[in-house]
């Protein structure tokens, strides 16, 4: 046996597991240079439910279909680190310890079964009743009411799952940093009243920072989701949300000091950290509708790298399905959301995994076969078996890491 560690909202600990067994393969080729010990990867894996409690109704049983293949496409990829958009949040972190005990831990697909001792879950904006009127329709309550469109509180969560141990005391959430206390956010003129704004979150669901131990190493992972920058009007508060949820990373890992996190500590990252930027970002830096530059604050950033992970699927896919998608600026090889095509946005590169500039990438990609090849069944077309969003891997050499993984990556 042993220790399994599952982090909710008060970094409480809670179930043992059983350790899965480890698959025999081979030593990579020793002329292939310096190897990776940490894999690191995002995937939104719609594992969100309609109402609150049937995520956890779900994972309860070993049986439900999308939670098995999203279980083999992670058992296929292994990341040691793996955050998880779209998981739904409960108090107690059961649904998270339901999905390793009947669904990771358990062959799927003839995978090997794979093992993350330590998880991390907290509470985030979506579904939480704001009390005010936020989309000016003339009335108060439900989705697109609350701090983040959401129908309970914790629908559309995240979940971090890792190999290596988390250093919970170190963690930091900034759910309740206020939109209008980023200095030059773009808050749209006219919309929202004071008092709205006095309590309004800038993050739709949260954004952490999760300190991975990888060896003698500490590495952040910052993990967000911000809001789709669609279903607004011509004020496109939606877009302006996204943008400055995205912005406040570019700021976190510069150091800014007007940020403050939830326990009250104000300033962003300190100079020299190592940090992984993981999540879907609901921003492409050429289609779709972001507001201008979005992913370009992260993309562009000094301190921030992007490996520019690809598959060929998503060219597959872009082909095939046209529409949109033969409108494109930008290369579909980077896509990582397979979207409605008739009449928009068509596929998009949404999900991102971006390290700091003092870690080394030996590899990146998209798990998006091309149809008829492995895992092609796993993601599929609309209906889709697991998700409309792929994951998004990458490769890092860390110093002084320890490779956890029994494949020798």
């Amino acid at each position: 046996m042993s220790t399994r560690r599952t982090v909710a909202a008060a970094a409480v600990a809670l179930a043992a597991g059983a350790a899965a067994a480890a698959p025999a393969v081979a030593a990579p080729p020793a002329d292939r240079g310096p190897q990776p010990n940490l894999r690191v990867a995002t995937y939104n894996a719609s594992l969100n439910r309609a109402t609150e409690g049937e995520l956890v109704a779900d994972l309860s049983t070993p049986d439900n279909g999308q939670a098995q293949a999203v279980a083999e496409v992670v058992q296929i990829t292994e990341p040691d680190v793996l955050l998880l958009n779209e998981f739904d949040y409960d108090a107690g972190g059961v649904a998270a310890d339901l999905f390793r005990d009947n669904y990771l831990e358990v062959s799927q697909g003839g995978q090997d079964p794979v093992e993350y001792p330590y998880a991390y879950s907290a509470p985030v904006n979506t579904g939480v009743p704001s009390g005010f009127d936020l989309n000016n329709d003339g009335s108060v309550g439900g989705p697109d009411d609350a701090w983040g469109f959401g129908f309970f509180p914790g629908q559309y969560g995240m979940l971090v799952l890792s190999k290596y141990p988390i250093a919970t005391e170190e963690v930091r959430t900034f759910q309740e940093f206020r939109w209008q206390d980023m200095p030059g956010n773009v808050i749209p003129d006219d919309w929202y009243t004071a008092e709205e704004l006095a309590e309004f979150p800038l993050s739709s669901k949260s954004h952490w920072d999760v300190p991975i131990e990888a060896g003698t190493q500490t590495i952040h992972v910052l993990a967000a989701h911000p809001t789709p920058p669609t279903f607004d009007g011509p004020e496109d508060r939606n877009g302006r949300r996204n943008h400055d949820e995205i912005r406040f990373w570019a700021d976190y890992v510069a150091g800014a000091e007007y940020i403050y996190d939830d326990a009250g500590v104000t300033g962003g990252l300190k100079a020299g950290e190592r940090f992984v930027i993981a999540g879907d970002y609901n921003a492409d830096p050429y289609d779709g509708d972001s507001y201008a530059g979005a992913i370009d604050q992260l993309l562009d950033h000094r301190r921030i790298q992007d490996p520019l992970p690809t598959s060929a699927g998503a060219v597959e896919a872009a082909e095939l399905q046209g529409g949109a998608n033969e409108d494109h600026e930008g290369d579909p090889a980077y896509d990582t959301a397979d979207f409605n095509d008739d009449p928009a946005p068509g596929n998009l590169r949404a999900d991102y995994v971006l390290p700091s500039r003092n870690l080394r990438v030996v590899e990146s990609g998209v798990f998006w076969p091309e149809q008829g090849q492995p895992g092609s069944e796993l993601t599929g077309t609309f209906p889709f078996p697991t998700s409309d969003h792929r994951p998004v891997w990458v490769d890092l050499r860390v110093p002084g890491g320890k490779d956890l993984s029994p494949r020798g990556r």
